[in-house]
């Protein structure tokens, strides 16, 4: 056994230079990494191999015995032997890694979305089928379904949403108004003007927010942002630029995409504020309250006359 491992040690000497002089001109025929370079090269055949080879052959000195052949065979074939079962190993290990990563971001995006989804999707909120728009649907409401549509092509669905509430808050707020002043009155056209254009106002948000969710759709964030994790020994100056610049644009519409998106909150809001003020006003007497005021009156009467009835019967 010490013979061997003498031998296995002498040839791992011997095999150290022949290896660091392919991986000086090819990284990759030399090492194992997924992205070699020669300063890796450099630390393996250089300083990591002639170390192990030197303990083993440390190891081996107390026996006394001379190096065997068969160990020195090995010791000439062990890093050609062991680059393939590293690169499978590795090879796996990536694998490994890649299926956690996508299962770990299928779970985040589906807790994202259903998230978003509770957030948005408030007590009360009607759904707009693009497609199957309503019946009695007129071209605010049109407009709406096709800004949702387009959002949703966009593969912004997060955003979507908004139009359902815009929806739900626009009919809402007609009902409320409807309830309140007839139709002919000049407070109920005024109000249903306003109630329009800060609904148009969001739905041109709405569409502004679909155009530029689709200029960016076909740009795959997470390529760039790996594509630039990596050293920069891989990536040309004019790449590593041009990736940047890929990805400004990526964060220029997100952050133009929220402020559409707050624009449409603070139109929601505008809307629920009507709303409350138009519930609020009295625009005629309440007839129960009009029969029980009329009821209290005769009790009343009738309790003051009671007492004269008993006079009169004695």
């Amino acid at each position: 056994m010490l013979a061997f491992l003498q031998g296995l040690a002498y040839g791992l000497f011997v095999t150290c230079l022949p290896w660091f002089l392919i991986g000086m001109v090819e990284p990759r025929l030399a090492l194992a990494e997924p992205h070699p370079n020669r300063l890796q090269v450099i630390l393996r055949y250089w300083l990591l191999v002639p170390f192990i080879a030197f303990l083993i052959w440390l190891t081996s000195l107390w026996g006394g015995f001379g190096p065997s052949l068969l160990g020195w065979l090995a010791g000439l074939g062990a890093i050609a032997v062991e680059l393939p079962l590293e690169r499978r190993w590795r090879g796996w290990l990536a694998r490994r890694r890649e299926r956690r990563r996508a299962a770990r971001e299928a779970a985040e995006a589906a807790n994202r979305r259903a998230e978003q989804a509770r957030q948005a999707h408030e007590k009360g909120v009607l759904t707009l089928d693009p497609d199957h728009p309503p019946q009695d649907a007129d071209d605010l409401v049109l407009a709406l379904a096709d800004a949702k549509r387009q959002l949703q092509t966009a593969g912004r669905d997060d955003f979507a949403v908004q139009a359902d509430r815009l929806y739900s808050r626009y009919r809402h707020v007609l009902d409320v108004l409807g309830e309140r002043f007839a139709v002919e009155e000049l407070t109920f056209q005024r109000a249903r003007s306003l109630i329009r254009e800060v609904s148009l106002g969001a739905v041109d948000n709405l569409t502004a927010m679909a155009s530029q969710a689709r200029g960016v759709s076909e740009v795959d964030g997470e390529f760039v942002r790996r594509r630039l994790s990596e050293e920069s020994v891989h990536l040309s100056v004019a790449e590593r630029l041009a990736l940047k610049r890929r990805l400004e644009l990526l964060e220029q519409t997100e952050r133009h995409l929220r402020e559409l998106a707050a624009r449409n909150e603070s139109a929601l809001t505008a809307l629920d504020d009507a709303a409350v003020a138009l519930a609020r006003v009295e625009t005629q007497r309440p007839q129960a309250s009009v029969a029980a005021d009329r009821a209290l009156n005769e009790l009343r009467r009738f309790a003051a006359g009671a007492a004269r009835y008993g006079r009169g019967a004695q």
